[in-house]
């Protein structure tokens, strides 16, 4: 049996070695997991409200004034005039901001989740109740209203000085808290023709997409306009343009591969490369200059009998400096991301040590691909 089983895994680990060997084949994907519909897309709503009902944990209304103008705003619309010169001392009341992403198609009525975030000093939105708010969009039209008990996926206590909190206790979420007032125009359904636009700009891949929906309907039904537009040529009945649609969505593109590209993040040192990242003979020299500065305290105290003198503290300060050794190394052509990966971990450098080794290799002409700093 364990004979049997180690042939199998041999077995499979030579397929998958002599697959990497071979030419990677263009991998066929969806129409809709590369483009999308010009004109349907999200739109983003937001609003100004007030959240009630905090246990102590709301705005410090001394420092956040705007908290008291907007509560007696409130209490006016509802016929409550509070006397000149009032000075509230609020505890259960946060100012807050709300926002929600209104979909495409969404209609009158239908429920919307919206994200509610403390915009004052208050400690915990937890427990709070978010009174009626209208959502406008960028037109300053109100498309939502959204009222609900606000959900923080947090805890936190504190007592004589100490404190404890787990999560993020100043932004909630109200699932189904907004319900949509008034819909968007879809250009969709008020031309002839629609168009596809790619999630990324590629003329190979605009133009193999246009070749699938002139082979899968009639030639001139689709063009692509440029290198990331893809005019097509619908029927007019809504009906028909919602199933001609539908079965375009579901068409598989054999896409090719991708650009060479390194991305490469700054501050967290992460360093990320597409499979067509190649790397022309070079020789790359790593080597580490480091200092150590220790300060050691050191007590010096008169004799046990001298009568006079005090205790003195001083520092003893050592400084070393290192310098690693800064080998020349040879790396070969890569052709692969794997032999480029393996070429890079022969000179054992960190991801902070890529960074200035593939700024060097881009600047020196080895590496073939593009380099983008995020």
């Amino acid at each position: 049996m364990r004979t049997l089983r180690a042939r199998l895994i041999a077995a499979l680990a030579a397929a998958c070695a002599a697959a990497a060997l071979g030419a990677a084949p263009a991998a066929a994907e969806r129409i809709r997991d590369l483009a999308s519909l010009q004109g349907v897309r999200p739109n983003q709503l937001i609003g100004y409200g007030l959240v009630v009902g905090l246990d102590g944990s709301g705005d410090q209304t001394t420092q956040t004034p705007f908290t008291v103008q907007s509560l007696a705003t409130l209490l006016s619309q509802m016929g409550i005039t509070l006397p000149p010169g009032t000075n509230l001392q609020l505890k259960n009341v946060a100012a807050v901001m709300v926002t929600a992403s209104l979909p495409a198609f969404a209609q009158p009525g239908q429920p919307l989740d919206v994200t509610v975030s403390s915009m004052g000093n208050a400690k915990s939105l937890r427990g709070g109740t978010l009174l009626l708010t209208p959502l406008k969009g960028a037109d300053s039209q109100i498309y939502a209203m959204a009222q609900g008990n606000v959900l923080v996926g947090g805890a936190g206590a504190a007592q004589g000085g100490s404190s404890v909190q787990v999560n993020h206790l100043s932004a909630g979420r109200i699932p189904g808290g907004a319900t949509v007032e008034r819909t968007v125009a879809s250009p969709i359904a008020s031309s002839e023709r629609v168009n596809l636009e790619l999630h990324s700009t590629d003329f190979e891949t605009a133009r193999r997409v246009a070749d699938a929906i002139n082979r899968s309907t009639e030639a001139g039904t689709a063009a692509a306009l440029d290198g990331r537009v893809i005019s097509v040529r619908a029927p007019f009945l809504p009906n028909e343009r919602v199933a001609f649609l539908a079965r375009l969505e579901n068409l598989s593109v054999d896409v090719g591969p991708g650009p060479a590209r390194v991305i490469v993040n700054a501050r967290t040192g992460s360093v990320v490369m597409s499979e067509a990242v190649a790397i022309e003979p070079c020789a790359v020299a790593h080597g580490n200059l480091s200092v150590s500065i220790q300060a050691t305290p050191v007590v010096s105290q008169p004799s046990s009998f001298s009568g006079a003198g005090q205790t003195v503290v001083t520092e003893k300060t050592d400084i070393q400096i290192r310098q690693d050794a800064g080998n020349l190394i040879l790396l070969e052509r890569g052709v692969r991301l794997a032999e480029v990966v393996r070429a890079l971990n022969t000179l054992g450098a960190t991801p902070q040590d890529l960074l200035a080794i593939l700024q060097a290799m881009k600047a020196a002409g080895a590496l073939r691909a593009e380099l983008e700093i995020i």
